[in-house]
């Protein structure tokens, strides 16, 4: 099951959130690496890039998806899922663009330009939006729809239900420009990342309300405006389809359609094999990887995006309170044997990823573990000790009770089963029982991770071009019923000062600097554990062109297509 990060988590089938051509961009579809202590250059993709002009015009996609999201809006809490952004990206518009490198520019499908610039000591953004792009209800894309996605979205009306405020609660305003189609937004403090900010852009006329917000996009798609519509689900085959929008102002779409197919994540191998899906995410798990190599006529692309896998604590109940027993589990948990075992057969550098905002390959990255997470049992039974949970035969106990922890896990995934059999036994030694508790896919976030029903789990994050404004909302304080993404509930206020200056520096260097000194930080209160940086390898058809393992790139659905 995978999450992404704001900015445009997993568990399950990904792909990444956020993205045009590199080295590997226009391979052959082998593997962009080929030894196993090799990861690639995260400027590195193969998504088989080819020209329009060399693709059969239609056909139809079949595209595996872990589950049909609940909300299409990206936006809410329950709708910050890789498999519903998958789905909004065909049909939603997404403003601005990363190409292999990172490197973010407008898209001018829906943005001619947006430059930053200085207004009387105010950063102010001015977007142009193009004068073709409407929505499917015939309304044009104009500046409110900036306006009403900043009141929703800048955290000051807790009644819409949103997954993150980053960088919207550093707007002061947003007003209209020369025209309808001019956006201006003034940033009450400087924000580096704003290229980040509205995209997937909702319609006013939608979302302009709480419960527009909140319900609108439940289920359905009111109102679209992209290369694709939508079709209908149905839930007996549990399919999504989307189909060619005439109406559409850009490139025509190639494909005639997409179907979204939810399938458990140890049978889209198999699926992948019969030809009942076109393409997977074989993300961290080798026996589906073995089984795509024994495919006829399908390629293995690799890269190396910003994605990783991890453990979250639930800190706000039970003895995950206390710092010093999830400093404990950290000691106890042998981060390198689990990242072996996950990625045992895939070709990928298997060790322990010591960043919470930068990936192995990345610029930026630095270990700043400071020996937390270090496999040291001694140390995890020092602190338990130091803690008061002294061991009383085979497990700890306090005041009676015993030390004893829910890992949580989505059904029919074998990567977060595979986690629950090595780490039951690690947290054993130290005196920790921990009972593994297998819940159905599609209630694991709504109904287990949302809500907090948890001690422990583990999934993806999917990371974006933004390393920093797209993880402030994973560790930014709760407050109230507003988690935003951490769903930790840990979290302090010099924390957050710490992140809101990595978020506000304009100079690269310096956001890598503050974002470093925010993850010493993070690292110290011991909240969630990252495990490994997660591999970006899909097997696809050879003749499925323009989609594969994109890394930091953004997909052009309308490019998609099948070769003549």
């Amino acid at each position: 099951m995978n999450r992404t990060r704001m900015s445009v988590a997993v568990v399950a089938l990904a792909t990444a959130s956020a993205l045009t051509l590199t080295a590997c961009g226009g391979g052959d579809g082998k593997s962009a690496a080929s030894k196993k202590d090799s990861v690639p250059k995260s400027s590195v993709n193969n998504i088989k890039a080819t020209d329009r002009d060399q693709l059969k015009q239609g056909g139809t996609l079949n595209w595996p998806i872990g589950e049909i999201a609940e909300n299409f809006n990206y936006n809410q809490i329950d709708g910050t899922l890789a498999d519903g952004l998958d789905v909004e990206r065909a049909m939603m518009p997404i403003i601005m663009m990363s190409d292999a490198t990172g490197t973010v520019t407008p898209n001018p499908d829906y943005v001619t330009s947006a430059e930053a610039s200085d207004s009387s000591g105010k950063q102010v953004v001015t977007y142009k939006i193009n004068p073709k792009a409407k929505w499917s209800d015939g309304t044009p894309l104009s500046w409110k729809d900036f306006e009403a996605s900043w009141k929703a979205l800048n955290g000051k009306d807790a009644k819409y239900k949103i997954s993150s405020s980053t960088g919207y609660e550093l707007i002061s305003g947003v007003a209209k420009g020369a025209n309808d189609q001019e956006a201006v937004v003034t940033f009450s403090s400087p924000f580096g990342d704003w290229k980040s900010l509205f995209s997937p852009l909702y319609p006013a006329q939608v979302i302009g309300t709480p419960d527009g917000f909140n319900t609108g996009y439940l289920g359905k798609f009111p109102v679209t405006a992209g290369a694709f519509k939508f079709q209908g689900i149905d839930k007996t085959t549990k399919t999504l389809t989307v189909v060619r929008d005439a109406g559409w102002w850009g490139n025509k779409a190639i494909l005639d359609k997409i179907i979204y197919r939810a399938l458990d994540a140890d049978a889209t191998a198999g699926a992948f094999a019969n030809g009942e899906v076109d393409f997977f995410s074989v993300g961290p798990d080798p026996a589906g990887y073995k089984q795509a190599q024994q495919v006829k006529d399908a390629d293995l692309r690799k890269a190396a995006g910003p994605n990783y896998r991890h453990v979250t604590f639930n800190g706000a109940r039970g003895p995950l309170k206390d710092v010093k027993v999830r400093q404990a589990i950290m000691s106890a948990l042998n981060r390198q044997a689990i990242a072996e075992s996950d990625l045992q057969g895939l070709d990928w550098d298997a060790k322990p990823l010591n960043n919470h905002f930068f990936v192995t390959n990345q610029k930026g990255y630095k270990d700043n573990s400071a020996g937390i997470g270090v496999f040291d049992q001694a140390k995890a039974k020092s602190l338990l000790d130091e803690a008061g949970w002294k061991q009383d035969g085979e497990f700890r106990t306090k005041g009676g009770k015993t030390l004893e922890l829910d890992f949580v896990i989505p059904a029919n995934v074998s990567t977060s089963a595979n986690e629950g059999k090595l780490m039951q036994p690690m947290l054993k030694a130290v005196g920790i029982k921990m009972n593994i508790k297998s819940v159905p896919l599609q209630e694991f976030f709504d109904k287990y991770v949302n809500t907090g029903s948890f001690d422990l789990t583990a999934f993806s994050w999917l990371g974006t071009p933004f390393p920093v404004s797209s993880t402030k909302s994973i560790y930014a304080k709760p407050v109230g019923d507003n988690i935003q993404q951490n769903y930790t509930g840990v979290g302090s206020d010099e924390l957050d000062a710490a992140m809101n200056k990595a978020a506000a520096a304009t100079d690269p260097a310096q956001a890598i600097d503050d974002a470093n000194a925010s993850d010493l930080m993070i690292w110290q209160q011991a909240n969630l554990l990252p495990l490994y940086q997660r591999p970006d390898i899909y097997a696809v058809k050879k003749n499925l062109v323009n989609i594969g393992a994109f890394g930091f790139q953004d997909l052009r659905y309308e490019n998609i297509g099948y070769l003549k």
